[in-house]
Formats: C-alpha cells, structure tokens, sequence
C-alpha cells in the first residue's frame, strides 16, 4: 500500500499518519516502526522527509530515537508534554510580560491545589505536609536548603491530590521561575515571611478549609511576586 501526498511539508503528513497508528494502537508501546527504507518505499518520499518526520514524532513523546536501531514507539506521559513545552516557556519568561503571566499562572494553580488539599487531604497527606514545614523550619538561614525545602512544601502539596499531571505540572512551573524563587528568598527576612506563610497555609489545609487556604496561597504567592518585582527594580 502506497500514498499520494502533497509536496508541501511532506513530513507532517508522514507523522500525521504514523501518529494516527499509534493513537490506533496498531503501533503500541515497545514495537519497533517500519525502517527508514520500508517507509521511503510506503510513503514514497525521500529519507530527509522520514527522518523529519520522526523527529516530530520524537518531539512530542511517541517514538525514541536511537543510533544504530529503528525509531521505536513509546508510551507519552505528562512529563514529556510538560519538557516539551520548555522551551517555549523559557522564551516567555525571558520578558516581563512573561514572567508576569507565569507567575499568574502559578497562582491560580496552586490555590486550587491548596484548596483541593484542604478538602481531600487524609491524616497521611497532614503527617507529610508537617514534616516538610518542619524542615522548613530548620533550614531557615540557609539560602541553598531553604530553596530546596520551600519547593519541597509545595511539592507535598501538589501531591495531595494523587493526579500525577498536577505534580508534573507543579515541578515544570517550578522550575521555568526559579529566578523568581532564588531572587526573592536572598532577600533579608524573607526566610521567616515565607515560612510564616507556609505555617498559615498548613494549617488551613489541616482544618480543611478550602476557602481559608485558597485566600493564605494566594497571599504567599501575591507577596513573594510584589517582592521580585521590588527586587528587579533596586537591581536596574
């Protein structure tokens, strides 16, 4: 069986299809793709369009690329859509506007996290939420473990909910402002504004109550946000 494709953007229309097998499951996870040759013959286009077109395929999660050995099909998880949005996002934080948006984003994310935590989180999820506030609380003064233990209390949180696209989601915001982070816990004091934050947010969250938590996550979020703008302008 043979296609007819246009000549316009070739590989597209080659991944197009491929994808579609995937989707179909007539390709499923760990099965080998034709060879380059077998798919120049199928497709009738020349081995610059196949391998664009399995670079595509690659890009977005479904197949992996390995010297040597045919492209292979594999199973995409969010952490492949999210590290395949990392470029773009880095290209949005590199002006205001875009760190802007981002740290909008954050913030509506994470107090529906805090609110979802503050309706659903078990005695376990509170042992483990008190536990990273209580590291928290030790690394006060140490720039480099307060960094690593202040994600790590919002990491708890976003786990609470037991969906594995929200924790993944959480680590790539997290990641794409860490200038963000870095820059506003360096500041003098904000260590302890920060940890006092998170106290509010606990307990919240152990009262189960969705409202309180919602309004104490946005105005950690809201604060820290004010202080990295604060801390740009003093800089310039």
């Amino acid at each position: 069986m043979s296609f007819q494709l246009k000549r316009s953007r070739l590989f597209e229309q080659v991944a197009n299809v491929l994808e579609q097998r995937i989707r179909d499951r007539e390709l499923v996870a760990g099965a080998e793709l034709p060879s380059e040759r077998q798919l120049m013959a199928e497709f009738g286009v020349g081995r610059t369009a196949i391998r664009e077109a399995l670079f595509h395929l690659q890009q977005a999660g479904l197949v992996d690329l390995r010297a040597g050995s045919r492209a292979r099909v594999t199973a995409p998880n969010a952490e492949v859509v999210m590290t395949s949005l990392s470029g773009s996002a880095k290209y949005l934080l590199s002006d205001d506007d875009g760190i802007h948006h981002f740290q909008d984003a954050r913030a509506l994310f994470e107090t529906g996290l805090a609110r979802d935590a503050a309706r659903n989180a078990t005695p376990k999820d509170i042992r483990q939420l008190s536990n990273a506030l209580d590291a928290n609380y030790k690394s006060i003064g140490d720039i480099r473990r307060f960094e690593d233990s202040d994600v790590a209390f919002h990491y708890a949180i976003a786990t609470i909910p037991k969906n594995p696209i929200y924790v993944v989601m959480h680590r790539a915001i997290i990641d794409w402002l860490v200038d963000q982070r870095r820059v506003t816990l360096s500041y003098p004091g904000q260590n302890r504004v920060a940890f006092d934050a998170h106290v509010a947010i606990f307990e919240a969250i152990k009262a189960h109550d969705p409202e309180l938590a919602d309004a104490r996550m946005r105005s950690h979020l809201d604060q820290v946000a004010k202080l990295y703008w604060k801390a740009r302008r003093a800089a310039r």
